[in-house]
């Protein structure tokens, strides 16, 4: 089954922290987002904005093409 696209952002930013070490509320103060806005966006329950996507890119110090340079969002 082909992932939509709420949840392919979802994963990529989980991917992400993880390989920062950063928790959920760790990321959500670098990005000046709440805490459970990230966790909705990890989960794939939220429609992110693309202002958003920058703030959490900025955060996982990520260029916004190497967030999306992925096999997952090719497929889509």
């Amino acid at each position: 089954m082909q992932n939509n696209i709420k949840q392919i952002i979802g994963k990529r930013v989980k991917e992400l922290r993880d390989n920062l070490k950063l928790s959920q509320e760790a990321l959500a103060d670098k990005a000046e987002l709440d805490r459970t806005f990230i966790n909705h966006v990890e989960n794939g329950r939220r429609n992110i904005s693309i202002d958003n996507i920058q703030k959490i890119v900025q955060a996982l110090e990520v260029s916004i093409s190497d967030f999306f340079n992925t096999n997952d969002f090719k497929a889509i």
